[in-house]
C-alpha cells in the first residue's frame, strides 16, 4: 500500500494520486512487489532535523529513504522536502512537477536496491531515473 503524507509543507502545486501510480508502475516494471510505502511531502527545516538526527548529517537534502525492503517487497519511508525540490526545479531549469518526480523514482529505485555512491552507480540510477520518467510523461 502506497501512503502519502504532507507535513508542514504547501503542496498545492502537485496531484497526490500521481505519485501512487509512478511508484506503482516503476515497482511493477522493477519485477518487484509493493509493500507498505510512505512517501512524506515536508519542508526543508522538517527533513534536516531528520537528517540530523538520523544519519548525523546538517545539511539540506531534497530526499531522505528509509529502506524496510525484503527481498522482492518493497517498502520504506521517502521524506522529500518540497522546498528543496523547488529550489533544485529553479537551478536547473525544469518544471517543479518534473523534479519531484524525479526525486520520487530516485528513492524508489534506492528501494528497489539501486545505490548511487561510485561514479558507475550513479549513471546507472540516471540512466533509470530518464527511463522511468519517459515513461510518465
Amino acid at each position: 500500500m502506497i501512503e502519502i503524507q504532507v507535513f508542514k509543507t504547501e503542496y498545492s502545486d502537485f496531484d497526490l494520486n500521481y505519485f501512487q501510480s509512478v511508484v506503482s508502475h516503476l515497482i511493477k516494471e522493477e519485477n518487484k512487489e509493493e509493500g507498505d510505502l510512505t512517501l512524506i511531502f515536508c519542508s526543508d527545516e522538517y527533513l534536516l532535523e531528520i537528517n540530523n538526527k538520523h544519519l548525523n548529517h546538517d545539511y539540506y537534502t531534497d530526499i531522505i529513504t528509509f529502506d524496510y525492503s525484503q527481498k522482492k517487497n518493497i517498502s520504506g519511508d521517502l521524506f522529500i522536502s518540497i522546498d528543496r525540490v523547488k529550489e533544485n526545479a529553479k537551478e536547473f531549469s525544469v518544471p517543479f512537477l518534473n523534479e519531484l518526480s524525479r526525486v520520487v523514482v530516485h528513492g524508489v529505485l534506492h528501494l528497489c536496491g539501486y545505490n548511487d555512491k561510485t561514479e558507475e552507480e550513479k549513471k546507472q540510477m540516471r540512466k533509470l531515473e530518464n527511463k522511468y520518467l519517459k515513461n510518465f510523461f
